[in-house]
């Protein structure tokens, strides 16, 4: 019998003296369904279950507020955490046992979960009071180690130059990335080198962004067909992926491979991105504007089965234009997965043109056929589960990259995805001016959290920078406004991950950490920064510096942990270039603002600068030259002359 989180359950555990068996997971969580499929529905188990313990099930998605909480415990307790999280709870909700997957038998010195449930059982009835204590002094450390204070150290290039060489260390040069197997794409990491590079001119910096972006390309991790990123690779040379596909994954990597086309105009990187982004228009893009939160890994029960192929299968498709296919996308009777083939490309085009007596350009147009008719033929398939929730932080970091992608590459079409998501957050997900986490089937629910509203504000503020609709830079930072209202700490300083009216929990945490997502706190400080400067008001910036200043001491022990807090930084330290153009929208000198990475800018676009001069100073005076459409651009304090003309404008840019 399982519960929801609410009072209605706890109360049952305190009324009937029992613990709380918590189980935390995620639709597209592969082992969450392993669990389930193996020990919950095993009528034994389940029995021992509902006899013995009150039963929660918590979708993390939804309440990322209470999957921190025990999260942290269970990774203080054991070392490592992850998904399903398992844990024991006295009645009154202080964790005292947990894990993460428990197999139904004794298994490479795991015990079984029938295992686990008996001890916890028998522990509770014989042993009460060691559990008590322990609960009292496990919670007693968890909120010792969640608080922060300041080191005092200031962010400093010397950090950001630590944090280099650290990454440096780890970095894999033969497949890129960082580390060994299993290996999780770093998108806020090499975001931070790209920003590094940009700042300093350190080849090696961009070289291991560029290496690192090719070899996932190429890797099975990338769905060679469909588009999209899947979640990580189980080994280090992103062949094989575990299949589920995640909004946030592929929403930062597309803005990756777009910074890394804008940086070296390779066309390859380009065409990942729009891959990328055709990928969740397809098949992530709700009717209404919204973008849904994953698909699963599984698909008739057995995971990575959509996506796989025999040389036969495809030979059935492709007729006599089949061998060249095999070959580029290194198809064959051996397979390299469970017997069957992952798409992933080991030969270049020009082997696999020399091979098969073809021109590259023919070869291309070949390729592209084929590739198209076995799309459309995998389209006839079972489809993996999609999760249909829609996450206002995700959609957050969804709507950044479809903004600035309508920009960099000339796409109306993804300016109104962008401008439709906008709306449909601003006018369906909240509720008395304040922001909901999740919406389905026609309803919003949850307060927000700290993520949700600083995700949303930096998406809201990359959309008004490509649109020039001043709205969307009000809204962006009337949620900038709620964050400082709703969830600074007066006391110690930093944004706590909930508002000051939310649900009581145990602990009242604060989230510094990026993980496959940045954190509330990192991402707060880079839409504070870019508001302090095109707002002119130094108080966003200083709300900034406290929380850079809370995350030093963790940047320097653990820079891998820290991406987005990095790439925050080297904008804080960096000089801000302000550009203005003042005249008709979509003009060329508009585009020409998004044809290099110039990570350290804020853009205002206005065609009536004396009415929107007042909210925004920066566009004060700014007026057209010779009506034509103009651009303004300053830096620290000194404004260059203004001009009309593109070769001008990307000069002053690239100062």
């Amino acid at each position: 019998d399982w519960h929801g989180w609410n009072d209605e359950a706890l109360q049952k555990a305190v009324n009937e003296d029992k613990p709380v068996l918590l189980s935390i997971g995620y639709s597209a969580c592969h082992w969450c369904h392993v669990m389930e499929h193996e020990s919950f529905q095993d009528e034994r188990i389940a029995k021992i279950m509902n006899e013995n313990f009150v039963n929660i099930k918590v979708d993390m998605e939804e309440r990322p507020d209470i999957d921190k909480i025990y999260m942290n415990f269970v990774q203080l307790t054991t070392g490592s955490g992850g998904w399903p999280l398992t844990v024991f709870l006295t009645p009154d909700q202080k964790p005292f046992f947990g894990g993460t997957y428990f197999p139904p038998q004794p298994r490479s010195n795991m015990p079984s979960f029938e295992q686990i449930l008996l001890s916890i059982q028998n522990a509770w009835q014989d042993k009460r009071d060691e559990i008590m204590n322990s609960a009292d002094d496990i919670l007693a450390e968890l909120r010792r180690v969640g608080k922060s204070e300041s080191s005092g150290e200031e962010i400093s290039a010397e950090l950001l130059e630590s944090a280099f060489l650290s990454f440096e260390k780890t970095y894999d040069r033969a497949n890129g990335g960082f580390g060994g197997a299993p290996k999780f794409p770093p998108p806020m990491a090499l975001e931070f080198l790209l920003r590094y590079h940009y700042r300093t001119g350190n080849e090696e910096a961009l070289n291991m962004v560029v290496n690192s972006c090719r070899k996932m390309a190429l890797g099975g991790i990338n769905d060679q067909l469909g588009g999209g990123f899947h979640r990580y690779a189980v080994d280090a040379t992103w062949l094989t992926p575990h299949f589920e596909k995640m909004l946030y994954d592929n929403a930062q990597l597309a803005g990756i491979y777009l910074h890394v086309f804008q940086i070296t105009k390779d066309e390859f990187y380009k065409k990942i991105a729009v891959e990328t982004l055709e990928y969740v228009k397809r098949e992530m893009l709700d009717d209404h504007g919204g973008f849904y939160s994953a698909q699963d890994a599984d698909s008739e029960g057995v995971e990575g089965k959509f996506f796989v192929w025999t040389p036969e299968e495809v030979k059935r498709c492709l007729g006599d234009d089949a061998a060249p296919f095999l070959f580029y996308y290194d198809i064959s009777d051996d397979g390299n997965f469970e017997g069957k083939n992952i798409l992933n490309i080991k030969n270049s085009m020009a082997e696999t043109a020399k091979v098969f007596g073809k021109d590259i350009a023919d070869l291309k147009k070949l390729l592209e056929k084929s590739k198209e008719k076995l799309f459309t033929e995998r389209e006839k398939r079972v489809k993996p589960f999609r999760d249909e929730k829609i996450i206002t932080a995700w959609n957050g970091l969804m709507l950044k990259v479809f903004a600035e992608a309508s920009a960099v590459i000339g796409s109306e079409e993804y300016l109104s995805i962008a401008k439709n998501n906008a709306d449909f957050v601003i006018e369906k997900m909240q509720k008395d001016g304040r922001l909901l986490r999740t919406w389905k089937d026609g309803s919003a629910k949850l307060d927000a959290y700290l993520e949700d509203y600083s995700n949303f504000a930096d998406g809201l503020f990359e959309l008004y920078q490509v649109s020039g609709e001043i709205k969307y830079l009000e809204e962006s930072k009337r949620l900038a406004d709620l964050m400082i209202s709703d969830f600074w700490d007066e006391g110690s300083g930093g944004f706590y991950f909930t508002s000051n009216d939310h649900e009581e929990l145990l602990i009242r945490s604060k989230d510094y950490l990026d993980n496959a997502t940045p954190s509330g706190n990192s991402a707060a400080v880079d839409i504070f920064l870019r508001l302090s400067k095109i707002l002119g008001d130094e108080n966003y910036r200083r709300f900034a510096t406290t929380v850079l200043r809370l995350t030093v001491p963790q940047m320097i022990r653990y820079p891998g942990a820290f991406g987005r807090s990095l790439a925050a930084s080297e904008y804080y330290l960096g000089s801000v270039k302000e550009i203005v153009i003042i005249g008709e929208r979509m003009s060329e000198l508009e585009s020409a603002i998004w044809k290099d990475f110039v990570p350290n800018k804020v853009v205002a676009v206005s065609a009536d600068p004396e009415n929107e001069s007042e909210f925004l100073p920066i566009l004060k005076d700014r007026q057209p030259i010779g009506d034509k459409p103009t651009a303004y651009v300053c830096e620290n304090f000194t404004c260059q002359k203004p001009v009309t003309d593109v070769d001008t404008l990307m000069d002053q840019l690239a100062r």
